[in-house]
């Protein structure tokens, strides 16, 4: 995975089970009801994949 919208979507459909986060114009599509656990734990891997591209360069 080289871009960082690769790396958000990837997240998205790990911890969320989000396939696409492009707006598809319906709310049903558009907005997810997440649990405040499953947040932290994406939020904290955006953060380690952060960290760890700021450590290759």
């Amino acid at each position: 995975m080289d871009s960082i919208d690769e790396k958000i979507t990837a997240i998205a459909k790990e911890h969320f089970g989000i396939s696409t986060l492009e707006t598809r114009r319906s709310d049903r599509l558009d907005f997810h009801e997440v649990a405040a656990w499953t947040l932290k734990a994406a939020l904290r891997a955006a953060y380690e994949a952060g960290a760890a591209s700021a450590e290759k360069k």
